[in-house]
């Protein structure tokens, strides 16, 4: 045979190989990302914290407006539906605070937190721990 069939033949298996090594990467990639969503997931992402609670909607909007409560936070002006609950207060210091629940499902939320226009972590955090406190 010729050295280019050799070539070829090396370079066709090198190419296969890659490729069932990516894909197995990105399927592995994916049963994690999976994983995490189950496991109940917080980011902050451009100045907003969000999460995925494993609890029905009900649930987190109650312990929702009951940490509200309990962080001594203004009453919220309220938009609620079946599917979404946007909350908006203040904080003593006036800072504004908006937390969006939406349902994902029969027993998973997920809610967003943010606290004026750029965010703050800390205080959407505190809020964040004080409504799993209330579940």
């Amino acid at each position: 045979m010729k050295k280019s069939t050799y070539f070829f033949r090396g370079l066709a298996g090198a190419l296969l190989a890659a490729t069932l090594l990516l894909n197995s990467g990105c399927f592995l990639f994916a049963v994690a990302a999976v994983g995490a969503a189950a496991a109940g997931t917080v980011a902050y992402v451009d100045g907003k914290l969000e999460a995925t609670l494993g609890y029905p909607y009900n649930t987190v909007a109650d312990a929702t407006n009951k940490a509200i409560n309990q962080l001594g936070f203004a009453k919220p002006e309220e938009h609620k539906d079946e599917l979404s609950d946007i909350l908006t207060t203040h904080t003593a210091k006036g800072n504004q605070v908006v937390i969006t629940l939406t349902k994902d499902g029969d027993s998973s939320t997920k809610v967003s937190i943010r606290v004026d226009t750029m965010g703050d972590k800390e205080i959407s955090q505190t809020i964040l721990d004080k409504i799993k406190s209330n579940l």
